[in-house]
């Protein structure tokens, strides 16, 4: 009878962890690299994990932060359980022996900034891992708790709960075979916002080489516009929006008053604008000093340069939205009309949209505004101000469209993160691709994780950088193939706008917009 393989133990900086081999993967799950944010830490910046003795079992994944309950099929998981200890970190492993120095990737969730949670299928790290390098992904506060702005209250929390997993990364991912020099972070939708965000932030220099922001979202807000934001989920529960006042509220209460903002939010639209009609009652704040300016800004000032960065998004990006509501072929000229007064750029926008595609359909220019607006023209603009900026970037689009609901959704959003992590089985996969994925999604998730691997290893996926007008884009289609950036139409009606920080429509009265 064959002996059975020994649980891997790990000594971190706080202490000894025993996960488990799994398929030859050595696997660690639910490690705190942070204090749990509640009591008098609640709404406060992550501190550091407090040590413990003995050996802690990791083999289970960590409780969610408190999740939005109001997005129909895209909320997250409810926690259910007793434990408040959200920010805990998992890490795949092929080689968990120090002298492995394997590349690093570490994989932020998105969620609209409302939702995520490292759980699931679709965030399995084995898959990527057995390529060769040490997956790592974790947990962060999301909605209030996260981004919520409030007087006296440390802003941008989320993104600070973020930088504290990527000091763990660097004070322990060694120990577990990685090599903390050679760390990528990867992420998706709010993830590759966040990510945005965390090449601007001067807090987080020097603790990634290497970043992949996969359908970057536009939406960052100034402090008034998130102060604003703020202040009415404060009033939902009868309190000031202040940390004094917030602070001994429970969580989940808190989560539900931000619920209660969101479900109103599109009567808001005088005031907050388009983030009220894009329901995104949270983003990433520009509040001076965790953030000091847009990532657009920062990066084309110079800001993260010695960062190497690939960046795309996928080619149908809001047919998934149109689909999911069931508003796909339904959508009137008087509605389309109105997105493309809302989110098309400048004064001339809604025209172009409608000159450059004389024969689409209400749905169609629905979704390529608001494809463009959401998270294909901010992919690009990141990518060009960065390559400004001195640094080296990579363009990508994801062209290849899923199978399912036949064929409606195209290159919807999502649909890159399963074919990044290798696993078509469960979750959004099973979603797009049904419960038999075709060989082609077998062959396109090939061609992406490689692709993105190689990127962790050595800074080359295969494809030339991004430059200035030239724009040369990796489309991953059934046959992968470079082209110049293949959305020019686009690109062109959306050349004079600047991504900035969103601001408050101070005008509108308050009472008379909620």
């Amino acid at each position: 009878m064959p002996e059975p393989t020994r649980a891997p133990e790990i000594r971190t900086t706080a202490g000894s962890v025993r996960g488990r081999t799994v398929d030859g993967m050595a696997v660690f799950r639910g490690m705190p690299f942070a204090r749990p944010p509640v009591g008098a830490l609640h709404l406060a910046p992550p501190v550091p994990a407090l040590p413990w003795d003995g050996v802690r079992e990791a083999v289970s994944f960590g409780p969610t932060p408190p999740q939005s309950l109001g997005l129909g099929f895209g909320s997250g998981p409810e926690n259910t359980g007793d434990s408040d200890e959200w920010l805990t970190v998992n890490v795949w492993s092929p080689d968990p022996a120090a002298t492995a120095r394997l590349p690093v990737m570490v994989w932020i969730y998105g969620g609209a900034y409302l939702v995520g949670s490292a759980e699931g299928p679709t965030y399995d790290g084995a898959a990527l891992a057995r390529r060769g390098a040490v997956v790592v992904t974790f947990n962060h506060r999301v909605g209030a708790e996260g981004y919520g702005h409030f007087e006296g209250a440390v802003p941008n929390r989320a993104l600070l709960d973020q930088v504290a997993a990527l000091e763990w990364v660097r004070d322990n991912i060694a120990a577990f075979g990685g090599d903390p020099d050679r760390v990528t972070v990867f992420g998706e939708s709010a993830g590759a916002g966040a990510i945005a965000a965390l090449l601007a932030m001067p807090r987080a220099a020097g603790l990634f080489r290497r970043a992949v922001a996969q359908s970057v979202p536009g939406s960052v807000f100034g402090p008034a516009l998130a102060a604003d934001v703020g202040a009415s989920v404060a009033a939902e529960l009868g309190l000031p929006p202040t940390l004094a006042a917030l602070a001994p509220v429970a969580p989940k209460a808190l989560r539900d008053a931000a619920d209660a903002v969101l479900g109103g939010i599109t009567g808001r639209g005088a005031r907050w604008g388009q983030i009220a009609h894009a329901h995104l009652p949270f983003s990433p704040v520009v509040d001076g000093e965790v953030l000091p300016r847009s990532p657009w800004e920062a990066l084309r000032a110079g800001q993260g340069r010695d960062v190497e960065l690939i960046t795309g998004h996928n080619r149908d990006e809001a047919k998934l939205f149109t689909v999911m509501s069931g508003r796909s072929g339904r959508v009137t000229q008087e509605e389309a009309d109105a997105v493309l007064s809302r989110f098309a750029p400048g004064s001339g926008g809604a025209a172009a949209y409608r000159a450059a595609h004389p024969d689409a359909d209400p749905t169609t220019l629905q979704d390529l505004v608001m494809s463009d607006w959401l998270f294909r023209m901010p992919s690009l603009r990141l990518a060009e101000a960065h390559t400004a900026g001195g640094g080296t970037s990579y363009l990508y689009e994801l062209a290849w469209p899923a199978p399912a609901f036949g064929g409606a959704l195209g290159a919807c959003h999502g649909l890159d993160v399963p074919l990044v992590f290798g696993n078509l089985i469960g979750g959004i996969a099973t979603l797009a691709l049904g419960e038999e994925p075709p060989a082609e999604a077998w062959a396109v998730s090939e061609a992406m994780g490689r692709a993105w691997h190689a990127f962790a290893e050595h800074g080359d996926p295969g494809w030339a950088p991004c430059r200035t007008g030239e724009r040369l884009t990796r489309v991953f289609a059934a046959e992968p193939h470079t082209v110049p950036y293949p959305q020019e139409v686009s690109r062109r009606i959306w050349a004079e706008h600047d991504f900035t920080a969103l601001e408050l429509n101070a005008d509108v009265d308050p009472v008379a917009s909620s």
